[in-house]
């Protein structure tokens, strides 16, 4: 995640962004020359980003495909970006980062919602890899689901629902992505579903 968009002024190439990043605190990504400084995140985000990877994970234990989360960078074009969650099936043996993800996960905020809409949609579906862009909201229930498949057509899921992530063929389900996430949408649908079983 970008935050705001907030750019270090100098030009750099790659190859310095590339080996300055390994010695940084803060992680930075880098679009056309340029380095952007990294948010922080909330704990509903961390909570979101190990609930998939942790399903991701379990799920792929046996299998080719592997899954990445947060310090594994994406490369596109002149462009890096560190994605929240993403599974990669043939890597290009490079150790920080990947040009072939099969699926790209983002948690949304409002401080980097408009760069994962934009910015990086339009960059992630240029990757020939890629078949699924995932963006899962926070601070209320919606997962979208972009896929290759649809023409990047966008598919909402919510609680309730089952989420299929096609190209590695995993169903998870809306209540498993929210698990201990605190927003007033999961409070909504534990409550109903106390006074229904009254």
């Amino acid at each position: 995640m970008v935050a705001n968009l907030k750019q270090i002024p100098e030009w750099m190439s790659e190859e310095d962004y590339l080996a300055s990043e390994l010695e940084r605190e803060i992680k930075h990504e880098y679009i056309d020359g340029y380095i952007y400084a990294m948010a922080g995140t909330s704990k509903n985000h961390q909570r979101i980003v190990i609930n998939i990877s942790t399903k991701l994970s379990n799920f792929l234990i046996d299998k080719s495909c592997e899954p990445f989360a947060s310090d594994i960078k994406v490369k596109v074009g002149s462009k890096f970006f560190y994605p929240d969650v993403m599974v990669v099936c043939k890597d290009n043996n490079q150790d920080y980062y990947t040009e072939t993800p099969v699926i790209i996960i983002e948690v949304l905020s409002k401080s980097t919602r408009k760069t994962d809409e934009t910015i990086k949609k339009t960059a992630y579906q240029s990757i020939p890899t890629l078949q699924e862009y995932v963006l899962i909201e926070q601070d209320f229930v919606d997962v979208e689901v972009c896929r290759r498949s649809d023409g990047w057509a966008s598919s909402h899921y919510f609680l309730g629902d089952s989420v299929t992530f096609e190209s590695i063929d995993l169903d998870i389900s809306v209540e498993d992505i929210y698990a201990r996430v605190d927003n007033e949408d999961i409070h909504a649908f534990f409550a109903n579903a106390a006074i229904s079983t009254i």
